[in-house]
C-alpha cells in the first residue's frame, strides 16, 4: 500500500538532517495529541501498511529513505538517529493516551532510544527533541505519582512479573525511574569533550551538547525534588560544579530555575546563607510577570532570611508575588523579635495553627522550629536585660550584667503559657500532685512492676518524668553559652554567680555591644561561594566536591 504522507515526511526529515537543524526537527517530531491532520493521515498509513507485527519493515524503510552518515563518509553517523525515527513512528502508531501508565512506558522507551542518538554525532540534531520528550515524560510521571489508584494495577503487574516477594519494596517509583533515565542524558550533555575545554566557544556561548546542560538538569531536579531524593539532586549539582560553563552564559529562564532548586537544596541541608544567595539571585533575575515562579522563590527566600535573622519588610509584602505571605511569616517574625516563646510555640504547632500546616506543606516548618529558637532566646535575653539588667558603671569598671535567674523566670512563664498552665496558682505544682503513697506500698508496687517486665539495671533507679517540660537553670546556662559561642551575645557567663556579663561596653551602649545584630554577625563570617553555582570559566581538569561536608553558616 502506498504511503505518500509518510514518504514526504521522511524526505523532509532527511533534508533537516542534512541542514543539521535540531529546532525544526523538534517541531516535526510531534508526539502529543491532538495530532494535526497530516499526522492523522500518516498514522493511518502506518497502521495499515506497517502494523505492530511489521515493525521490521518500517525500520528498513527508514534506513532506505534516510542517510546513516554524511555523503563523503567523513561526517557524523546518523545510524542511531535513524533507529530512533523507527521508534518514533511506532510510538505515534501504537500510543493510546487514555492508558496513562502504558503511555508513560512507551514514552520512556522512546526517550531511551533518543539517548543513543544523543551520544553519536547526531547529538546536536536530536538534543532539542530529547529535551522536549524529557519534559513531557517528567510531567506525566509526576501526574501519575499523584494518582496511586492508576499506578496500583501497574505495580501489581510488575510485582507478578518480577516474582513479588520482599524485593517489591525496593522498586523505584515511576517518577524516580524517569528521573534516572533523564539524568543519563544530562551526563551526556555535561561530559561533552569537543571544542574548548572550558565549554565556551569563540562567540562566548556554550558549545556542543553543553547547551542542554541546564535544561536537562532542571528537568531532573524537578523530579528528584518531587521524589524527595536529595542525594540524587546532589549528584546533579556536583557534576555541574565540575564540568559546566558559567551559569551566566545561559538564558534567564534556565538560570532562575536552576538557582531556585540550588537554593532549595542548600536550605534542606541547613546551609541557609548559601540558600539565600542562590534564591536572591533567582528572584532578582525572574521576570516580574512570572508571579507564580516569583512566589515560589519568595517562600524559601523569606524562610532562609528569617533563620538568618533578617526579616522581610512591609514593602516586600506589598509585591503581587508576596500576596498573603505576611499572614504566615509576620507573626513568627514578631514572636522572634519579642522573644515570645509562647506565641512561637503556638504558631509552629501543627495541631493549633493553620500557618504551621502551610509551613509544613512547603517543607520549611522543621527548619524554622529548630533554627529560630536560638534567635528567640537571644531576643528574650535582650528584653530581660532591658527590664532588670545591671547597666554597669564604666567609671568603677563594673561590667553590665544579666541575672540568669531573671531570664529563667521569664522563660518559665512563657513556656507555662504555651502549655496552657498560666492559670495555675504560683504556690501549686504545675500538674496535680499525686496522692501520697506509703514507702512500704511504694516498694511493693515497684517490685510488682519489675516482675511484669524486664528493666535494664542501668535504668532501675530512674524515675518517670512528671510534670511539664519547663526550662531549668541548666537550660538557661546552656542556651546562653550557645549564643555566646555563635557570637550572638558578646560577653561571658559566671556560672558561680549565675550571671551573664557584657564585655567591651566602655564607649558604647551595653545593649548594642552585648547583643550584636544576628544578620551582620552571620554574613560577616560566611563565604559568598555557593557550591553548585558556576561563576567562572572552568579550566582544564576538575575537582571532586563533597557538598554536604561543609559546615552551615551560623552553626
Amino acid at each position: 500500500m502506498a504511503t505518500p504522507t509518510l514518504d514526504k515526511f521522511l524526505g523532509e526529515i532527511a533534508q533537516l538532517m542534512h541542514e543539521k537543524n535540531g529546532i525544526r526537527m523538534q517541531n516535526y517530531l510531534i508526539y502529543e495529541p491532538p495530532w494535526p491532520p497530516l499526522y492523522e493521515q500518516m498514522i493511518t498509513e502506518l497502521r495499515k501498511t506497517y502494523p505492530e507485527f511489521n515493525q521490521a519493515a518500517l525500520d528498513r524503510k527508514c534506513e532506505d529513505e534516510l542517510p546513516t552518515d554524511e555523503d563523503d563518509g567523513q561526517g557524523p553517523s546518523f545510524s542511531a538517529f535513524v533507529t530512533f525515527l523507527g521508534k518514533y513512528f511506532a510510538f505515534i502508531r501504537d500510543v493510546d493516551v487514555s492508558q496513562l501508565v502504558e503511555t508513560h512506558d512507551k514514552l520512556k522507551a522512546l526517550l531511551s532510544s533518543s539517548s543513543h542518538a544523543l551520544s553519536q554525532g547526531s547529538g546536536l540534531i536530536v538534543l532539542p527533541t530529547v529535551i522536549s520528550i524529557s519534559r513531557v515524560l517528567a510531567r506525566l510521571a509526576i501526574g501519575l505519582d499523584k494518582r496511586p489508584d492508576i499506578v496500583a494495577t501497574h505495580t501489581k503487574r510488575e510485582a507478578a512479573i518480577g516474582g513479588g516477594g520482599d524485593e517489591a519494596g525496593d522498586r523505584v517509583t515511576l517518577a524516580e525511574g524517569s528521573a534516572n533515565l533523564i539524568r543519563e542524558n544530562f551526563k551526556k550533555c555535561a561530559s561533552e569533550r569537543s571544542g574548548n575545554p572550558s565549554g565556551v566557544g569563540s562567540d562566548g556561548k556554550p558549545e556542543g551538547r553543553r547547551i542542554g546542560i541546564y535544561l536537562m538538569a532542571n528537568v531532573c531536579l524537578k523530579l528528584f525534588f518531587h521524589c524527595r531524593k536529595l542525594r540524587s539532586a546532589e549528584q546533579i549539582f556536583a557534576i555541574i560544579y565540575q564540568q559546566s560553563p558559567p551559569l551566566r552564559l545561559y538564558p534567564a529562564a534556565q538560570r532562575v530555575t536552576f538557582l531556585y532548586y540550588l537554593g532549595r537544596y542548600h536550605f534542606a541541608n541547613n546551609h541557609f546563607f548559601r540558600a539565600q544567595l542562590a534564591l536572591q539571585a533567582a528572584y532578582n533575575q525572574c521576570h516580574k510577570r512570572a508571579l507564580k515562579q516569583r512566589r515560589l522563590i519568595l517562600i524559601y527566600l523569606i524562610a532562609s532570611n528569617l533563620i538568618l535573622g533578617r526579616f522581610p519588610s512591609q514593602n516586600l509584602y506589598q509585591h503581587r508575588a508576596a500576596r498573603n505571605l505576611a499572614s504566615h511569616f509576620q507573626p513568627i517574625c514578631t514572636a522572634i523579635a519579642k522573644g515570645d516563646i509562647a506565641s512561637f510555640r503556638t504558631l509552629t504547632n501543627i495541631n493549633n495553627d493553620s500557618s504551621a500546616a502551610w509551613l509544613l506543606h512547603w517543607r520549611i516548618l522543621l527548619q524554622i522550629c529548630n533554627r529560630c529558637e536560638v534567635l528567640i532566646w537571644r531576643s528574650l535575653a535582650r528584653r530581660t536585660f532591658l527590664l532588670t539588667g545591671n547597666q554597669g558603671d564604666t567609671a568603677n569598671k563594673i561590667a553590665p550584667t544579666l541575672d540568669l535567674s531573671d531570664l529563667l523566670t521569664l522563660a518559665t512563664s512563657l513556656e507555662k503559657r504555651a502549655l496552657g498552665l498560666e492559670s495555675l496558682k504560683p504556690n501549686f505544682t504545675f500538674l496535680p500532685t499525686p496522692a501520697y503513697t506509703p514507702p512500704a506500698k511504694a516498694a511493693e508496687e515497684k517490685e510488682k512492676g519489675l516482675s511484669n517486665g524486664y528493666v535494664d539495671p542501668d535504668l532501675a533507679d530512674c524515675e518517670e518524668p512528671s510534670g511539664p517540660d519547663l526550662p531549668t537553670m541548666e537550660t538557661v546556662e546552656s542556651m546562653t553559652a550557645s549564643l555566646v559561642v555563635q557570637d550572638f551575645l558578646h560577653g561571658f557567663i559566671s556560672h558561680s554567680q549565675k550571671r551573664f556579663a557584657i564585655t567591651g561596653a566602655k564607649n558604647a551602649s551595653p545593649i548594642q555591644v552585648g547583643f550584636p545584630n544576628v544578620w551582620r554577625t552571620i554574613s560577616s563570617r560566611a563565604d559568598s561561594e555557593v557550591p553548585g553555582w558556576v561563576t567562572k570559566e572552568r579550566k582544564a581538569g576538575g575537582t571532586v566536591i563533597h557538598m554536604t561536608s561543609a559546615r552551615a553558616a551560623g552553626t
